[in-house]
């Protein structure tokens, strides 16, 4: 294939800010996303903002399918370009964020996402395949460096939050490797991380994804305040009741509900359901 750069520059493509574009055109680094992601040849791929086609290439030589969504369309000569030989990549045009997710996972089946995703829809996305997907095995993204520490954090961290109980219910949560924006074209303001979510791994069962999404958006709403008051003002229930809820989740008064794991605020979204304080519909 010939310099990325120079592609763009004869297809007189401009970067649109709103999209956050920033492409990935190094070899190494972009084979090293592919190995990280784990992609073989009996792997489908799910790429989303295919961008110059760069990682989209990268895939294709070693996954056994690669669906490639791009909102903009006027990547279109330069994609035709980049992936011109490379028979096993369909690029879908379309905004993923409208994507029928049931319908898509019809398509594919088995899969795993491996992406450059624009920063400005990093957590949305990452957020819809935590709370949606039945069969995706996976997510390996290039995020910013900050987003990345909080989809991986522990708990008792400044950086520990909402977003990061919701994706260790499903699966385990690692930084595989850390990318300087001068690796990007053009260079962001931000560093970068390299993020793998692993849904076969890891992760934990609730009676009800309902009570603990509603459970960790509780824990979280007021960080300064104690677990306990942010029971009572969350779901309006009287003091001893929360502390009648605490003591059956086994979890002692006075603490913060960052402070708690996961699995510590699945068990009290549990309690929650059992005792009808939150309901399931």
């Amino acid at each position: 294939m010939d310099d990325l750069r120079d592609i763009l520059r004869q297809c007189e493509f401009n970067f649109k800010k709103q999209w956050g574009q920033n492409f990935l055109t190094d070899p190494n680094l972009l084979r090293a996303i592919v190995s990280d992601a784990g992609v073989d040849e009996k792997t489908t791929v799910l790429e989303i903002g295919a961008g110059a086609g760069a990682l989209t290439r990268a895939l294709s030589e070693r996954a056994r399918k690669v669906f490639a969504y791009e909102i903009d369309r006027s990547l279109e000569p330069v994609l035709s370009r980049t992936l011109k030989d490379c028979n096993n990549v369909e690029v879908i045009f379309r905004d993923f964020a409208k994507a029928d997710m049931s319908a898509l996972e019809t398509e594919l089946n088995d899969y795993a996402v491996v992406a450059n995703l624009p920063y400005y829809v990093t957590t949305p996305i990452v957020m819809r395949f935590v709370e949606e997907s039945k069969h995706c095995r996976g997510l390996t993204v290039m995020v910013q460096e900050e987003v990345a520490e909080r989809f991986c954090a522990r708990e008792g961290t400044a950086e520990y939050g909402a977003v990061t109980a919701a994706i260790a219910r499903r699966g385990t949560c690692s930084i595989t490797r850390r990318v300087p924006r001068n690796m990007f074209t053009p260079r962001p303001n931000v560093d970068s991380a390299v993020v793998k979510i692993d849904f076969t791994a890891g992760g934990f069962t609730v009676k009800s994804e309902k009570a603990y999404r509603e459970t960790v958006r509780c824990a979280f709403l007021s960080r300064r305040k104690t677990l306990e008051n942010n029971l009572i003002g969350v779901f309006r229930i009287p003091r001893e009741r929360a502390k009648d809820v605490l003591r059956a989740a086994g979890i002692a008064e006075g603490v913060r509900g960052e402070t708690l794991s996961p699995p510590t605020l699945a068990k009290l979204s549990d309690v929650l359901l059992e005792n009808g304080i939150v309901q399931e519909r």
